[in-house]
């Protein structure tokens, strides 16, 4: 059944053909399914009366037949833009081995059909679902919500597939929560901006520079419209505030007022242990929210340090003074330090400033 056999029926065969369905002998019956599918394919064309007979007899032998020659079955009218409705419906509901074929390429199959398979069947079913040349936004939140990372992560590295801004969403918070899903997440052709810097915090530092990279190249006129999206999603609550909160922003803002805020005082925190009034004055310095700033220091992320300063146009000494008090724990802080300050020297200004923007949309929203 591999190779197209030349056509040895014609038409008239077709109800001797069918007659001999009745055999009982499952030799028969497999020989008669071969004769069958290459008289399918070989008759220039097929009536509705004899389409409908393929499709009822072609069924009912195929469900007979093992594994291995229904595999076959799947594979040869997999691709065919007439094949049997029942069949490959019936193949699409097989066991994995078998229904890959159709799953990946039938085009006989319907939208509503190949949602019902990622809602029933098993992740080998799905996954092969993900890999069709064109995947409509439906499904694609259909395999979101029902497939595991491993059919998430085919689907998002598929140009085909069409993403909802819904099941974008859900992707993004399931990708931030796996790294192997970090990379097919940030390289997603046309994925929302705002849910792409949903990702920085995350992801390594090769897949940040591609973020800063996309922010660079955005669209002025887009860039709206990501904030505006952001803005629409972000959460306020983000968590407790430290206990000498109210204490420290009394500080800063007397130091404010004073007009003695300034980036070497800000250096000054830092070195005397003052970290809360450092990252609140951070924050102001960067207008964005203290929970953000906050995490960008407990986690000692240099690189997004360097792009709230770099946005605020800070000397790169300042910076390197910042990241060697906050390394100041680890081996070769200096060292450290210094390779920060080369990819702060690389960062270009307005790369920064628009990743801030993203950055700066939960401190708009928590003040609405």
């Amino acid at each position: 059944m591999n190779a197209p056999a030349a056509p040895s029926s014609s038409p008239s065969r077709l109800p001797d053909l069918i007659a001999l369905a009745q055999e009982p002998s499952s030799e028969t019956r497999r020989a008669l399914l071969r004769e069958l599918t290459d008289h399918f394919f070989g008759a220039p064309g097929h009536s509705p009366n004899e389409q409908a007979l393929f499709d009822s007899v072609l069924s009912d032998l195929s469900a007979e037949m093992e594994t291995v020659v229904r595999a076959e079955l799947a594979a040869r009218f997999a691709t065919a833009p007439n094949a049997p409705p029942t069949l490959i419906r019936r193949l699409a509901n097989d066991e994995a081995a078998v229904a890959g074929a159709v799953l990946r390429t039938s085009p006989v199959l319907s939208e509503a059909e190949l949602i019902e398979v990622v809602r029933t069947r098993s992740q080998d079913h799905i996954l092969a679902v993900t890999e069709r040349a064109e995947v409509s936004e439906a499904v694609s939140d259909a395999i979101v919500e029902k497939g595991d990372d491993a059919a998430l992560g085919s689907l998002l590295r598929n140009d085909g597939a069409r993403l909802s801004r819904t099941g974008a969403e859900t992707a993004v918070e399931r990708a931030k929560a796996n790294p192997a899903l970090h990379e097919a997440a940030v390289a997603r052709r046309g994925l929302p901006a705002d849910l792409l810097n949903e990702m920085y915090f995350v992801v390594e530092a090769r897949l940040r520079q591609r973020i800063l990279e996309q922010n660079a190249a955005m669209d002025p006129t887009l860039l709206e419209s990501a904030l505006a999206a952001g803005r629409a999603r972000i959460a306020t609550v983000d968590g407790a505030l430290p206990a000498d909160y109210a204490e420290s922003l009394a500080y800063v803002e007397e130091l404010k007022a004073a007009g003695q805020l300034t980036p070497q005082m800000l250096a000054r925190f830092l070195r005397s242990g003052g970290k809360t009034s450092f990252i609140i004055a951070l924050a102001q310095l960067s207008d964005v929210d203290f929970h953000t700033a906050a995490q960008i220091i407990e986690r000692r992320e240099l690189d997004a340090l360097a792009v709230i300063c770099r946005a605020a146009d800070l000397d790169r000494a300042i910076f390197l003074t910042y990241a060697v008090v906050l390394l100041n724990t680890e081996g070769d802080a200096m060292g450290k330090a210094h390779g920060y300050a080369r990819m702060y020297a690389d960062l270009t200004r307005d790369a920064a400033m628009r990743t801030l923007r993203f950055w700066r949309m939960r401190r708009g929203v928590q003040a609405a």
